[in-house]
């Protein structure tokens, strides 16, 4: 039995317990410092609520140490890892090699995708190491997935949905080359939305102020299926700094999807964690943040990988606008050609087109009725024959905020009652924890031994916190105690409160016995690796190339002379704020490099 893990991310102890309502089987999370994401820190005292909170359900807790440390952090990075392991994580998710080499540090520890993991050899070294998991990069084939997944015995993560680096993750250097602030020190400026002209080596423009190197966000909804199969066991989730309704809804939906993977095959995978969700809105990744959907590299070919025309969310294509008129008052009515005939709108839904200039444009809706937009301040562009997109759906927000699915525990109860009006309660939770509690009932028989039967049943089915009741038998011999239901109801929560008091059992995780010690054994010269010096630029200070990719400028623009037979070009340059970036096309790796210009 394989059991398959939805992670998802949260820049705070609230997204995550939000995540965790919403079925996640794992949360990650940056502590204080060192996690790959500057602006989403965390207390050690959050993460320890987060952690109690999560193994209520045998939800883990990934603390990430992702990021690369310089000589005179180790100390500090050592006692915050200490620290978190105290507080509960499961799990860190760490970049560098050497964090292995510390004997103290005893949960499981993850090769991150920072470590861009894309190959065989690479994924065996951190196997070797004594990884529990690695963490592939997520510009890889499904083909090169399974292959690397054959290889190794730990366990392998995979990302499914949400933003994609145009690089391979871990080797950019782009942002701290253009502005000093690094990538791999949680600083990334995004320079990959930034706009830029193409210009050939005359100075030629051949493309104007677009966001030539964005890509659309990953979306692996319909592919879990195959990625399990292939050996994955954990679906990861972009989105450390996304928002609660970003995070919620893109959890239910893949929570779903996992459970229906499942349903169809109940021999061979189940959850990796516990707890049924039920209520709650229903989920849709198209109402929310993105900027167009990609399966990029994983069939291993081409597709159309480009948002360079809007490197921001654009939303959903809604319609066409069919007129726009001013009103009484200074004020616009803008009337919608509706895309297809169950689109409406509601009051503060956001939309966004682009200009004739290539710009995105984006505005509120401060009225709307139906396919009617009423906005009260002018929108320079807006004219018919718009392509109109949503990019905030307003009714939909209100809906994750004011449905929040619901997540509890299933315990099954047997009912026994002797001729003595002795009643022992036998509580089963769906991991297998077992409670037997009794209770001497001295009150009056029940002149109607069939409703005490019902209420009996009524009122243990129901739920007490985190778990759901519901009784499995009900065994008595002879007459039944007549109780009150304040009286059933108090028995109900003693039970939840003696399960709650045992601990919830964990699904099987590979821990490997020797881990601590995995970084002597590889490294020869362990003392080579302990005294690495990252200071200042020096990330930048090898090599000119600034990043590689799969992704090609040529091919979106349908000059690849290899797949669309275009002819050759001259060198070609990307030009932002006077500053110059030459590409390099290794055709035949299939990969686009940018690099430093003199």
């Amino acid at each position: 039995m394989t059991a398959l893990e939805l992670l998802a991310p949260a820049k705070d102890k609230n997204v995550g317990i939000a995540a965790i309502d919403c079925g996640a089987d794992a949360v990650y999370i940056a502590g204080p410092a060192w996690g790959n994401r500057k602006a989403a820190g965390n207390s050690m005292e959050d993460i320890a609520e987060l952690c109690e909170y999560a193994h209520r359900f045998g939800v883990r807790i990934f603390l990430t140490v992702n990021t690369l440390i310089y000589d005179d952090e180790w100390d500090a990075v050592h006692s915050m890892m200490l620290e978190a392991q105290d507080a509960g994580v499961d799990a860190f998710i760490f970049r560098e090699e050497r964090l292995l080499t510390w004997p103290d540090i005893r949960v499981p520890m993850h090769a991150s995708t920072q470590c861009s993991i894309r190959s065989v050899a690479q994924a065996k070294h951190f196997d070797e190491l004594g990884c529990a998991r690695i963490i592939l990069e997520r510009g890889i084939s499904l083909a090169e997935v399974r292959e690397i997944c054959a290889a190794v015995s730990c366990e392998v993560e995979f990302f499914v949905h949400g933003a994609l680096c145009v690089c391979y993750s871990g080797e950019c250097r782009l942002s701290e080359y253009l502005d000093g602030r690094s990538a791999d020190r949680g600083e990334c400026i995004q320079a990959c939305r930034s706009l830029y002209d193409l210009v050939d080596a005359d100075g030629r423009v051949l493309v104007h102020d677009k966001a030539l190197l964005s890509l659309r966000d990953f979306k692996l909804l319909d592919r879990l299926e195959e990625l399990a199969d292939a050996g994955v066991s954990s679906f990861k989730i972009e989105g450390r700094l996304k928002n609660a309704s970003y995070v919620k809804n893109v959890v239910r939906e893949y929570s779903l999807a996992l459970d229906s993977l499942v349903a169809r095959y109940p021999d061979r995978y189940c959850r990796a964690s516990f707890g049924h969700v039920s209520g709650g809105f229903a989920p849709d990744s198209d109402k929310t943040f993105n900027r167009g959907y990609t399966q990029w590299w994983l069939d291993g070919k081409r597709g159309p990988w480009s948002s360079m025309d809007a490197p921001k969310a654009m939303g959903e294509y809604v319609g066409e606008v069919a007129s726009v008129r001013p009103e009484a008052g200074g004020s616009l009515r803008v009337a919608v050609r509706p895309a297809n005939p169950g689109v409406t709108f509601a009051n503060g839904d956001g939309f966004a087109f682009v200009s004739r200039s290539g710009a995105i444009i984006g505005f509120r809706g401060d009225r709307c009725d139906s396919t009617i937009i009423y906005i009260y301040k002018k929108v320079e562009g807006l004219k018919p024959g718009v392509r109109l997109y949503r990019n905030v759906n307003a009714a939909f927000e209100r809906e994750i905020e004011a449905r929040s699915p619901r997540r509890e525990i299933s315990v099954d109860v047997d009912v026994r009652v002797n001729g003595s009006f002795v009643i022992e309660l036998t509580a089963t939770a769906e991991d297998g924890r077992t409670v037997t509690s009794r209770f001497n009932a001295d009150v009056e028989k029940a002149e109607n031994r069939e409703r005490a039967e019902s209420m009996l049943r009524e009122q243990l089915s129901k739920r007490s916190g985190a778990y759901s009741f519901s009784v499995r038998s009900l065994d008595a011999t002879g007459a039944l105690p007549l109780l009150s239901a304040s009286t059933i109801n108090s028995m109900r929560r003693l039970l939840a409160d003696d399960l709650s008091s045992l601990p919830l059992a964990q699904r099987d995780v590979q821990t490997p016995e020797n881990q601590p010690l995995a970084g002597n054994r590889l490294h020869q010269n362990a003392q080579s690796v302990l005294s690495k010096t990252l200071k200042g630029n020096d990330l930048c200070s090898t090599g000119e190339s600034l990043m590689r990719t799969r992704y090609c400028i040529k091919f979106e623009l349908g000059m690849c002379p290899r797949y669309q037979k275009a002819p050759q070009t001259g060198p070609l340059y990307l030009i932002n704020n006077g500053r110059r970036l030459a590409l390099g096309f290794d055709c035949a790796r299939c990969e686009m490099t940018v690099n430093k210009t003199t």
